[in-house]
Parts: structure tokens; C-alpha cells; sequence
């Protein structure tokens, strides 16, 4: 079983959904576990009350805040990078500030945040980014600059897997598929038409990724690096 104490985690994005379950797990494992929002502060607020973790208001989209938080974690063993948004819609008449915001979150943070990582990273450290299987796949209209963002993480992935290994530092990125939360429902209008895509013929769990994500930062996990790993009930296959 991981065991996760005496190890200091940080959570980009971590009061709801995916990330709220990543940030319970390490907490139970037995990592010192801070984590950021930037809206929900009732469920960030009632989150640290539940698991004994930290929560920091912080825009990802914000590079000053965002590496000033990444610093200010001090000397991390887990950097976890959930933070992130979607923005689906026809290309032609979609808002380019939207779209500048998308890859702002999605892209420059995830960066900025383990580059800024690294700098204190204990040896043997892990990053983690939460990606998606539309890095690999888009089969639905209006989807491509969100396509676009999660396949650019796998680029970053693998650079960044060379650049800190050797200091025994990995880099992965967990490519989820449909996951049932407030985003994106299990029984939301879209639900039919995803399930239609998969093999296993629904949203897989905030918990199930939470329990992959552990995985590679256990230590089991020290091999594994500059690779995808998809979660997505053949979303993709």
C-alpha cells in the first residue's frame, strides 16, 4: 500500500470534482496535502475541514499567483496539476478571450507550475498533470482548441520527464475520460452520445482517477515517466 508520510503535496485545482478526490486520497495516504481553488470556497472550505489539507485561492490563469503559490509550498514531493477548463463551441463564433483563458489554464500553468516545482522538488518528486483523452481523440464538432490545450500537456510531459530525471523526478500526465461531476454529469445531455464512444458504457468515478494518480506517485511509480495514461472506459481504443 502507498504510504504517503513525511511527504508534502500540492494540488492545483483541488476543491471539487477530480481534483477534490485527489486531494482526500494523498490526505489519506498520510501526505501533508495543500491545494488551490479559484471560485467554489464553500467546497474548498469545507474540503480542508474534512481531510485535514490547506486551501489557497489562487487563478491558475494568473502566472504571478500561480508560481508565487507553487513557491510558497516550499520544498514539494507532489505536485498534482487538476486546475483546468473547457471551452466547447463552434470556432468561427467563439470568444478569443475565452480561448486565451483555456490556454492560459490548461498549457502555460501546467508548465509555469512544475517548472517552479522543480526548482525546491525533493529527489524522487512527482508531477502529475490531469490531461484528457481528447489529447488523443475528438470525435465531437466545436472541441478543437480544448483538443488542442490536453494534447499539448503530452509534449510538456515528455520534455519535462527528460529534463528532471536525473534527478529521479517523474513526469505523467492521467488522460480521464467522461467523469461524472458537476462539469460533466453522468446523466447530463451529453452522457448518451459519450457512452455511445465507449467500451464500458459510462462515466468512470472522481475516485477511480484519484486512485491512478496515486499509483504513479507511490513507489511503485518511480520508473514511470513522460507517459500518458488513460482512463476512459475505451473512450479512445
Amino acid at each position: 500500500m502507498t504510504d504517503l508520510k513525511g511527504k508534502r503535496a500540492l494540488v492545483l485545482g483541488g476543491s471539487r470534482g477530480i481534483g477534490a478526490a485527489i486531494t482526500a486520497r494523498l490526505a489519506a495516504l498520510g501526505a501533508e496535502t495543500a491545494f488551490t481553488y479559484v471560485s467554489a470556497e464553500g467546497a474548498a472550505n469545507d474540503l480542508a475541514a474534512r481531510t485535514g489539507t490547506r486551501a489557497t485561492r489562487v487563478d491558475s490563469a494568473d502566472r504571478s499567483a500561480l508560481i508565487a503559490a507553487v513557491a510558497e509550498a516550499g520544498a514539494l514531493d507532489i505536485l498534482v496539476v487538476n486546475a483546468g477548463v473547457a471551452v466547447f463551441a463552434d470556432p468561427l463564433a467563439t470568444d478569443p478571450d475565452a480561448i486565451d483563458r483555456m490556454i492560459d489554464i490548461n498549457i502555460r500553468a501546467p508548465y509555469h507550475a512544475a517548472v517552479e516545482a522543480a526548482r525546491r522538488m525533493r529527489d524522487g518528486g512527482r508531477i502529475v498533470v490531469i490531461g484528457s483523452v481528447n489529447g488523443d481523440r475528438m470525435p465531437f464538432l466545436g472541441g478543437a482548441a480544448y483538443a488542442m490545450s490536453k494534447s499539448a500537456v503530452q509534449g510538456l510531459a515528455r520534455g519535462l520527464a527528460r529534463d528532471f530525471g536525473p534527478r529521479g523526478i517523474t513526469v505523467n500526465v492521467v488522460q480521464p475520460g467522461p467523469v461524472d461531476t458537476d462539469m460533466n454529469p453522468a446523466a447530463g445531455p451529453m452522457a448518451q452520445a459519450m457512452h455511445d464512444q465507449m467500451a464500458i458504457k459510462r462515466h468512470a468515478t472522481s475516485e477511480e482517477v484519484a486512485e491512478l494518480v496515486a499509483y504513479l506517485i507511490g513507489p511503485h511509480g518511480a520508473i514511470i515517466t513522460g507517459a500518458m495514461h488513460t482512463i476512459d472506459g475505451g473512450f479512445g481504443a
